[in-house]
């Protein structure tokens, strides 16, 4: 089982891709095979890790992937940590702003992804199946807001369940019309995939210097 989420809009805007890509991923999954859920988080701090836990603990899925927006980035986001920490620059979609404060009082400082984030960015970059290579990079920093909150979440939560591979996705702002949904679509699909089938990671480098 895949469990693939996005979120609401949020922030005044009416549209948020990640919903939109989760289900044309699922969609892309599906007819190969695999069974796959999507749903989408509320884009508030007191209600999305509750609604997370009931959609993990539920489904039991072997790969978890969440999705956000990062407006500011023009490719996906392999987002490589999560930090026990909100700072949020704006209101949530419930009009709360909390300001430096954990997520979780008692919580590890920092959770990794146990997506196989290098090799799905050797893939996208270079795929077998002839697809068009995606934008992507592995981030390390999912920033402050409630994307970082589910994603530390995710990974606590699963912290316990090792055979299940989990991460976060940014991905970028595009109207609802843009072809190029499609494509980040297939490349969700291939890193769930890989995660599904537990590849290793390669020796390789992805780090950067600032």
């Amino acid at each position: 089982m895949i469990l693939l989420t996005g979120f609401e809009p949020f922030g005044g805007t009416d549209y948020n891709p990640s919903q939109a890509i989760a289900e044309r991923a699922a969609d892309i999954l599906r007819r190969q095979g695999h069974q796959v859920i999507t749903a989408e988080l509320p884009c508030v701090f007191a209600t999305a890790p509750a609604t997370l836990a009931v959609l993990l603990e539920r489904w039991r899925p072997r790969v978890a992937i969440s999705l956000g927006l990062a407006a500011g980035r023009k490719g996906l986001g392999l987002e490589k940590v999560a930090i026990n920490h909100i700072d949020a620059r704006i209101p949530d979609n419930a009009g709360q702003q909390p300001i430096d404060v954990p997520v979780r009082g008692d919580g590890a400082n920092a959770y990794f992804s146990t997506l196989p984030l290098k090799a799905s960015l050797q893939a996208l970059g270079e795929p077998m199946d002839g697809s068009t290579p995606v934008d992507a990079g592995i981030s390390y920093t999912a920033g402050s807001f409630v994307c970082n909150q589910v994603f530390y979440e995710l990974m606590h939560h699963l912290g316990d369940v090792p055979e299940t591979r989990a991460g976060f996705i940014h991905v970028p702002a595009m109207e609802a019309t843009d072809p190029y949904m499609e494509d980040l679509a297939g490349a969700v699909a291939t890193v769930a995939r890989l995660a599904l089938d537990n590849v290793a990671e390669p020796l390789c480098s992805a780090g950067t210097e600032f």
